[in-house]
């Protein structure tokens, strides 16, 4: 069975990329691997029209007790 590979150029945050290069390593994958999975939950139909695909649903709402820049602080200061 032969499976087609597409290429996809993403840009991403040099510092991200090492991370993620880190974070695959140890889960024994690729970054491809992870990006793949990601998309595919994300693009995994959900149970109703108009319903965001169960990934997003996880995602949403993680930020309510506090603003973006805040956000973005903390994955600073957690990834260095």
């Amino acid at each position: 069975m032969f499976i087609r590979m597409a290429k996809l150029t993403l840009s991403v945050d040099a510092h991200v990329v090492d991370r993620a290069k880190a974070y695959a390593r140890a889960q024994g994958t690729t970054v491809s691997g992870l990006v793949e999975k990601l998309l595919e939950l994300a693009a995994t139909p959900s149970g109703q029209p108009g319903e965001a695909p169960a990934v997003l649903s996880k995602l949403r709402g993680s930020l309510r007790r506090g603003s973006a820049g805040d956000y973005h602080r903390y994955l600073e200061r957690k990834y260095r």
